[in-house]
């Protein structure tokens, strides 16, 4: 048999040996935190000057959309969806055990105060997602705007805000320039490269759904600019959604991104519209030359690396860099899904983390920590934005997990052992065979390559099972 027509039996064999392809992962994350509604940890006070602060505060209309964590504590914005919200930056300690515990305003109740009368934004208005760095800052990218299902109000320009974990103190506000958004603007999302040892070396990259565009702030310089890709426009073929039997039609632009470092300082983002089921990626060194990057060379250095199928709309996206795992939500499909960055992106090559029709409905964020814990938000927001929430059922969940055994059994499990040690074990088996098996498997090698060495692996062990010449 020739070596090219060993494919298909092979593949086979794989399935019937047991090894692993990746199609169905093992669903390893758990319920750390839901809640039915939300509340905040409201001052004991008899005379409770902070609740009257919030006289509109209504519980039906607070609901969580993203979050983070930094050492003791995971991080959750409640974006004001509604007039109702109290506070849209809030923290929780990870060692409360409490199942629903209350949310405690970050970096205190009067930054989410309105003043004179209400006439006055406060510090921090209506924030979708945020990212701490290594640096001990949260970054924090706030809309700006109030009251989006109702009457929606710009309150104040979209901003960066960035603050200092050590003090929680804000250390900086940038506004976005008018010039670097539209009147559709939403800027949902953000990741920030600060791998380079210098603090002030730190690049954030921000993810405008509504221009759609990518806002690039250098933190050395303190300003921004602003780049454009048809990859960033949403693919209209991809517009309809149906999550928990709620059917709607989005046409938002790119919002899922994830950075992956290399050594010299510079990162691959990988990047995805929310309507669509394609992924992208660029390099940030193009990125961070805005003259390059608007040329037809810096144009074509975006690449397009494959889809993830029907259904496959994607809201958010995280890259472990210790593993090189890339973790991403499928808001369809109640799932949690993920591929190894570095192969090719085709629909063999994702795995499954975790799917369930209860607990993962519209998952909306997902973060992994510096220790490999990985942490999702579920929120249930189609049936928050266009039908009712039960206040009864729980509606909130925050599930959490190792992700190395989340990964485990997927096509995402990185190798457990270096191509070295892969082609010695390829070598001695080949050696066990007796001598004209061992001519024929070296034949075989030599005209497959090694890169299918797993493969090979599998027709070696059946060739030395059922004594059939190749």
């Amino acid at each position: 048999m020739r070596p090219a027509a060993l494919v298909i039996p092979l593949l086979l064999l794989l399935l019937a040996i047991g090894v692993s392809t990746g199609v169905q992962g093992i669903d390893r994350l758990r319920v750390a935190y839901r809640w039915k509604q939300l509340d905040f940890d409201w001052p004991d006070s008899k005379d409770d000057d902070v609740r009257r602060a919030f006289p509109s505060y209504d519980a039906a209309d607070n609901l969580p959309l993203g979050l983070e964590v930094s050492g003791d504590r995971l991080f959750v914005t409640v974006p004001r969806w509604r007039r109702g919200v109290a506070a849209s930056l809030n923290y929780i300690r990870l060692n409360d055990t409490r199942e629903s515990p209350p949310l405690i305003p970050y970096p205190s109740w009067e930054a989410h105060e309105y003043r004179d009368d209400g006439r006055s934004p406060p510090e921090i208005v209506s924030p979708f997602r945020i990212r701490a760095d290594r640096c001990d800052r949260l970054w924090v990218l706030d809309t700006g705007l109030s009251d989006i299902l109702g009457s929606p109000e710009q309150q104040s320009a979209p901003s960066l805000l960035v603050y200092d974990l050590r003090r929680d103190r804000l250390l900086r506000r940038y506004p976005i320039p008018e010039e670097q958004r539209t009147p559709d603007s939403l800027f949902a999302n953000l990741v920030v490269e600060d791998h380079r040892e210098d603090c002030a070396d730190a690049h954030a990259y921000l993810a405008d759904l509504g221009g759609p565009g990518l806002v690039v702030y250098s933190w050395r310089r303190d300003s921004s600019w602003l780049i454009k890709h048809h990859y960033f426009h949403p693919d209209p073929m991809a517009g309809e959604f149906n999550v928990g039997g709620v059917v709607f039609h989005w046409s938002d632009g790119i919002l899922g991104m994830a950075l992956q470092p290399h050594e010299d300082g510079y990162s691959t983002l990988y990047f995805h519209p929310l309507t669509s089921t394609a992924e992208f990626s660029v390099g940030t060194r193009l990125l961070r030359d805005p003259k390059r990057a608007d040329t037809s060379e810096g144009f074509h250095e975006f690449r397009l690396l494959g889809s993830r199928g029907p259904n496959g709309q994607s809201s958010v996206s995280f890259l472990d860099p210790a593993s090189g795992v890339l973790v991403y939500a499928l808001t369809n499909l109640n799932a949690i899904a993920c591929w190894r960055a570095g192969s090719r992106y085709t629909l063999q090559r994702q795995g499954r983390v975790y799917m369930d029709n209860v607990t993962m409905v519209f998952p909306n964020d997902i973060k992994i920590d510096r220790r490999g814990t990985i942490y999702v938000l579920s929120d249930r927001l189609p049936a928050f934005m266009y039908n009712r929430l039960d206040p009864e059922d729980y509606n909130y969940r925050i599930l959490t997990g190792n992700l190395a055994e989340a990964v485990n059994g997927t096509v995402c499990e990185p190798p457990r052992t270096s191509s070295k040690d892969n082609n010695d074990a390829l070598d001695t088996r080949i050696n066990r065979l007796p001598s004209s098996r061992r001519n024929s498997a070296t034949a075989a090698i030599t005209s497959c390559g090694r890169s299918t060495i797993l493969l090979m692996t599998a027709a070696v062990a059946l060739a030395a099972l059922t004594q059939v010449d190749w």
